[in-house]
């Protein structure tokens, strides 16, 4: 989303990370739209593939994307390391609000191995 002449609203460390879960929802989405225009959507298109093997390369690329997205978050959080550095780093709003000042990594294991689905 993009913010011009104003600050985003306020971001809890849980909407930071659903922020990127919708993310890679809305990536999967795009791609196995046949009206897209997206280079990914184009090609699979290319491919003719039969419904299962769609649903087989969309199984591929939801776990894909999971994997990168999920080791962003943990390395943001310092959990895990970015490019062989491991460390935590700080993100801020406009307005110098912190937008990690929580548990990234419970929140990425919820929405990204959990399927965003409560614990019991």
């Amino acid at each position: 989303m993009l913010y011009t002449n104003c600050s985003p609203p306020d971001m809890t460390t849980e909407q930071f990370v659903q922020g990127f879960y919708r993310d890679k929802q809305s990536l999967l989405e795009l791609y196995f739209n046949k009206e897209s225009g997206d280079a990914v959507a184009t090609h699979l298109q290319g491919l003719n593939l039969t419904e299962e093997q769609q649903e087989a390369i969309r199984q591929l690329l939801d776990i894909a994307l999971t994997d990168v997205y999920y080791s962003v978050l943990l390395g943001l959080e310092g959990s895990a390391s970015i490019g062989g550095v491991q460390t935590r780093y700080q993100l801020f709003d406009n307005e110098g609000n912190t937008l990690n000042d929580g548990d990234i990594g419970g929140y990425a294991w919820q929405y990204f191995q959990n399927d965003g689905l409560e614990e019991e």
